[in-house]
């Protein structure tokens, strides 16, 4: 792993250049550590940090006006958490651990200074910005339109090619590493509808469960089943300015 977790994310789409390294670095010079189950911004609270998650899992939420929680995004190693606290006063959302996690805090001024001397991380962070965005939009129109077999299979896909862009040696065998829960609050199901949901992908033959771990069997039949496109592919990032150092 590089000085910069955000960098290693962008040097999957791009090749960036030691100057833009250098510069990213600058946004993981400090370090926290967050325990698993605490809260790192809280909704509607002041916000103005900004952070990479350089280890572990973190989820960002909202409250219900009658107090369930609809969960938005997992985030892993790399993820810039918090952007939406570069344009509001108040945070948009909860981030909270999932596991015990180190994040970078950083001042909105720093990135400032990056996007202006380095316009081509600035495309880029528009780039990562706007991946989560139509992930968000996938899931938005998957609680809306779509069965909860299909929720649950596209999630556990997701799961796994997040996992797998920080650990190459991930195949179709994943940690689930959360609770049902925790799933049902990101799919709109009660915990029991998702153990069901599980159960039922089992039997179809199209995942296993074992000691923690998932087993992808047959992801094609998942993928179609789950009408579950992978937005990290497929991108098409030839507009993007020139590197310049």
């Amino acid at each position: 792993m590089s000085a910069s977790c955000f960098a290693d994310v962008l040097s999957e789409l791009i090749e960036l250049t030691s100057g833009e390294r250098s510069a990213l670095d600058q946004l993981e010079e400090r370090q926290r550590h967050v325990r698993r189950g605490a809260v790192l911004q809280r909704e509607n609270e002041a916000g103005g940090e900004l952070f990479i998650l350089r280890k572990g899992v973190m989820m960002s939420y909202v409250l219900l006006d009658d107090g369930s929680r609809q969960i938005l995004r997992f985030h892993f190693p790399g993820d810039m958490l918090g952007v939406s606290s570069a344009i509001y006063r108040e945070a948009t959302e909860t981030l909270a651990a999932l596991s015990d996690c180190v994040v970078c805090p950083f001042d909105r001024a720093v990135l400032s200074r990056i996007m202006v001397e380095h316009p081509r991380l600035a495309a880029m962070i528009l780039v990562y910005s706007q991946i989560e965005r139509v992930a968000l939009t996938d899931r938005l129109a998957a609680l809306g339109r779509t069965s909860a077999k299909a929720r649950v299979a596209a999630l556990l896909l997701e799961l796994r090619n997040r996992l797998r862009a920080t650990d190459k040696c991930i195949a179709n065998v994943f940690p689930l590493g959360l609770t049902q829960e925790e799933i049902g609050d990101a799919t709109g199901l009660t915990a029991v509808h998702v153990n069901r949901m599980l159960r039922q992908l089992e039997e179809d033959g199209l995942i296993a469960r074992e000691a923690g771990k998932v087993s992808l069997l047959d992801e094609r039949a998942l993928a179609r089943a789950a009408n579950y496109v992978n937005r990290y592919e497929g991108l098409d990032l030839d507009w993007l300015p020139r590197a310049t150092g």
